[in-house]
C-alpha cells in the first residue's frame, strides 16, 4: 500500500503567496530609521494560503 503525499498548500490567488509587504512612508524618524508600515493581503489575512472550500460554504456563497 502506498502512502499518499500531503497536498501542497493552496496559494492565495489575490497575492500569489506574497501576503505581506513593508511600505516606506518616506523620510526618516528622529533616530534615522525609515518609517514603514506593513500591509497584509485582505483575502488571506497575511498567511499567503487559502483553505479548501467545503460544499457547504460554496452553497452558502451562491445563496
Amino acid at each position: 500500500m502506498t502512502h499518499r503525499a500531503t497536498p501542497p498548500p493552496r496559494l492565495c490567488p489575490n497575492c500569489d503567496g506574497f501576503a505581506s509587504a513593508a511600505i516606506t512612508l518616506g523620510g526618516r524618524d528622529a533616530h534615522g530609521r525609515l518609517r514603514t508600515i506593513t500591509a497584509h493581503c485582505p483575502a488571506c489575512q497575511g498567511t499567503g494560503t487559502t483553505h479548501r472550500r467545503t460544499r457547504r460554504t460554496r452553497e452558502g456563497a451562491r445563496a
